[in-house]
């Protein structure tokens, strides 16, 4: 009988580690704590006789399923969010952070280029590192013109290009792709008709490059009538598969502030 408990015990602490495996008793822990207003803690690495994936530094968190990323900026009124950049939280599924993010950019571009502006993103983890940049150039906008569209760069770590999400011209539906640092088209993603979120959520969905299959969503969520007429803060939501490459996940983050630049940003969203 003791050899027996000694197997589960060893066969339990193993399971922890195991990728895609969650721990069931730390997730207890987590749940049961306020994970709310937590940042997220990494993992203790495997064991040297398990495999592993070789994961750019700094993405091991992207493994999760879910993943939100709030906006926020508050100021009396809208008209006035040109003043400073952007900064954002992203958060797991327990809501715990795992990274910070900040816009870079000069006053000038925010004032006369507004949702068009060029800017830098930095994302940093808790620690203050940073592991994921997106840059993104000033680009052309608009569903008659189908040359110079939006384009962001992402790099992860700095300085290591992984991938692009590039907007595909359509004169009715928002469109993008999610490219790998070859800009090979990999996934596709296509929003509704109307961005302006009347009273609910809208919501892009994340589809196979022949638009057959939709494997997951991107989803600006709707926080009221007060949050949206008064403050700047947007919620987004990122739900795609947990085997997804973290690189692609990294491509989807960037996808999320595309989104709130180009159709959230002065817009009263849910009116």
């Amino acid at each position: 009988m003791a050899s027996k408990d000694a197997q589960k015990q060893r066969s339990r602490g193993l399971l922890g580690f195991l990728p895609g495996t969650p721990d069931q008793e730390q997730s207890l822990r987590a749940s049961s704590s306020n994970s709310e207003n937590q940042a997220w803690q990494p993992r203790l690495s495997p064991p040297s006789f398990l495999p592993t994936v070789s994961l750019p530094p700094g993405l091991e968190c992207l493994s999760q399923v879910f993943l939100s990323l709030y906006s926020y900026k508050y100021f009396l009124l809208k008209i006035n969010t040109n003043l400073t950049s952007n900064k954002y939280e992203i958060k797991n599924s327990l809501g715990q952070r795992i990274y910070f993010a900040v816009e870079e950019s000069i006053c000038f571009n925010r004032t006369f280029c507004s949702t068009l502006r060029s800017c830098t993103l930095r994302i940093t983890d808790n620690s203050g590192r940073e592991v994921i940049t997106v840059n993104r150039p000033l680009r052309c906008n608009s569903c008659w013109c189908p040359c110079y569209l939006q384009e962001l760069e992402i790099q992860a770590p700095p300085g290591t290009i992984v991938g692009y999400v590039a907007q595909k011209w359509d004169p009715f539906l928002p469109k993008f792709t999610i490219q790998n640092a070859n800009k090979e088209d990999i996934l596709k993603i296509v929003g509704p008709c109307a961005t302006c979120g009347c009273f609910g959520d809208v919501d892009f969905e994340v589809k196979t490059i022949n638009e057959k299959l939709t494997i997951g969503k991107i989803s600006k969520y709707w926080s009221g009538f007060v949050n949206d007429v008064f403050t700047n803060a947007d919620n987004f939501g990122i739900h795609v598969p947990a085997d997804l490459d973290v690189t692609v996940k990294a491509a989807m983050i960037g996808a999320c502030f595309l989104f709130d630049f180009m159709f959230f940003e002065h817009s009263l969203a849910g009116l």
